[in-house]
């Protein structure tokens, strides 16, 4: 059986085998998963599932067996069903970029798209092939997009990267609002409306849907509630995450079903008009592939006179994997490394430190940023200071650390290493691990609050069996070290200790022995005084 032929039978009314037809069921086209034992598949069937795993770091088997048209449950709440927007709105151009992406995955996407916006509200669709190797996304594709209306397909001749694939599509459209799709995702009922309210009374709005997870195994649509909508930050590693919106945020006008200020954005699925985005430079033309973007966005967005949300009334899913299937031209870190260090010289001013010290200041050859700059000065953007101060004060900022840097055993070349990252929690356990002094997880802050701690995460005694592991800041009594002059790290009278194996730590009875002295650097780094005039975004005249 052709696993991509099978794919391309699209009807809602076409055959399919007994196995298909078994899972062709209601609850499935409503977004409800299929849940598949390998096991239990023939021996060719477990070949095809496996290699849709590698091939996509998803579930292809299952994708590929469901609908291409699944008419989603209406996930919306209360006010949201029932809201009412101007029968002017403008009409937007969907671009949606990708790179060797599932046949079904990509073709539910666009029917997701079609099927959901009114017809005067959508300009075109605008497919870019960034340089796919997989025949089907060549003339396959060309055909069967040829039968749907108002889309466009576009290939690329060399591998761009996703942001400059993204600008390929914008220059291809006309429509005066952009929206960019990823392209495995669904969209839900009454989705762009919302979207477009908001650029319509503000033209400086950039915003974002509420992003609910497909699940990659299953594909069941798993939507968030208005009380669990969380909104995108960022650590100092410019590493993006979510958090749940501050209280101020929270009681806002409206709430819960007014639009959500967002320090950032994934940068995955959004909108804007494009006289904004042009304000703002667009992307930067410099980096490379994708990774970082979604936080130049952001940063400059607000910092030079935009505003940031994301509108709980609006539903997209999207599927989420938790690697990626492609390979980059580059070594992948590196590549992130050169667009992050970019962003950090443009607009993080001195703050830039507190990035830079996660990698000892290795920042490799990043380019010209002197046309970045350029731009920064000539929109007279607002200083980093205050885009902490006003947009995020609930971030972390080390600026006023006791300490700061690795901490090393007095008696061997060992330092204290932990995860913080929520995906690697095997990792949260406190361990020595030989010193490499290029900060990640060796890189530590003592707070004037006696938490040790990196970004939102803070040392947390288990009192139980003494060991220290990685927990959410929360100020609690099983967060609050002191580090004294002798060396010493003290909880409740104990003092941290190292095993003779140099891997196990816990706490125990003060000793006054080599294994419980700790080296712990007391360096600063000064964070900018100098504030810049606020910007005015003045919309060009129609």
């Amino acid at each position: 059986m052709d696993l991509h032929k099978t794919a391309t039978q699209t009807k809602r009314t076409s055959s399919r085998s007994l196995l298909f037809k078994s899972w062709q069921t209601s609850d499935s086209e409503k977004g409800i998963g299929v849940l598949v034992n390998p096991k239990l598949l023939s021996p060719h069937e477990r070949k095809l599932y496996e290699e849709g795993w590698i091939r996509h770091a998803f579930n292809q088997y299952i994708s590929d067996r469901i609908s291409v048209r699944r008419y989603l449950t209406d996930v919306r709440e209360g006010l949201c069903r029932t809201q009412k927007f101007p029968a002017n709105q403008p009409a937007t151009a969907v671009v949606i970029c990708f790179h060797n992406e599932c046949w079904s995955t990509l073709l539910r996407s666009v029917h997701s798209v079609l099927d959901t916006v009114p017809e005067n509200l959508l300009k075109e669709i605008v497919l870019v092939d960034d340089f796919s190797t997989y025949e089907y996304l060549k003339s396959p594709l060309d055909l069967y997009m040829k039968q749907l209306k108002k889309v466009k397909v576009i290939h690329t001749d060399k591998r761009e990267g996703l942001i400059r694939a993204r600008m390929i599509g914008m220059n291809a459209s006309t429509a005066e609002i952009l929206t960019f799709l990823d392209s495995h995702i669904e969209c839900n009922k009454g989705w762009l409306e919302p979207l477009l309210d908001c650029i319509q009374k503000n033209q400086s709005t950039v915003v974002s849907p509420v992003i609910d997870r497909i699940n990659d195994d299953t594909f069941a649509y798993e939507p968030l509630l208005l009380s669990q909508i969380q909104v995108g930050g960022f650590d100092w590693d410019m590493t993006y995450n979510w958090h749940v919106p501050p209280k101020r945020d929270l009681e806002r006008p409206g709430a819960p079903f007014t639009p959500i200020r967002a320090p950032t954005i994934a940068g995955g699925l959004f909108s804007v008009h494009r006289d904004f985005f042009a304000y703002l430079g667009y992307y930067d033309p410099q980096m490379d592939v994708w990774g970082g973007e979604n936080l130049e966005l952001s940063f400059k967005t607000w910092m030079c006179g935009g505003t940031l949300q994301v509108h709980p009334c609006s539903h997209v899913g999207h599927v989420f994997r938790t690697k990626s299937p492609y390979s980059a031209k580059n070594n992948t870190g590196d590549t992130l490394r050169h667009n992050l260090v970019r962003l950090a010289e443009v607009w993080m001013d001195e703050y830039k430190g507190y990035f830079y010290e996660r990698f000892s200041f290795k920042l490799g050859d990043y380019g010209d940023v002197s046309e970045r700059k350029a731009l920064r000065e000539r929109l007279k953007c607002r200083s980093f200071k205050w885009y902490l101060n006003n947009v995020f004060p609930e971030l972390f900022v080390p600026s006023n650390s006791l300490a700061n840097g690795d901490i090393e055993s007095f008696k061997m070349a060992i330092c204290l290493d932990a995860s913080a990252d929520d995906h690697q929690p095997e990792l949260h356990l406190l361990r020595g691990y030989p010193c490499h002094r290029l900060g990640g997880n060796q890189l530590w802050y003592w707070t004037p609050d006696k938490e040790i701690r990196r970004d939102n995460r803070c040392w947390s005694v288990d009192e139980a069996s003494g060991f220290i592991g990685m927990a959410k800041c929360g100020g609690t009594d099983k967060q609050k070290f002191n580090y004294t002059e002798e060396g010493r790290l003290i909880y409740k009278g104990k003092c941290v200790e190292i095993s003779d194996n140099q891997v196990d730590v816990y706490l125990a009875e003060c000793k006054g022995i080599f294994n419980q002295l700790w080296k712990f650097s007391r360096r600063q780094l000064q964070p900018p005084t100098s504030p810049t005039l606020p910007p005015v975004y003045m919309a060009p005249e129609q």
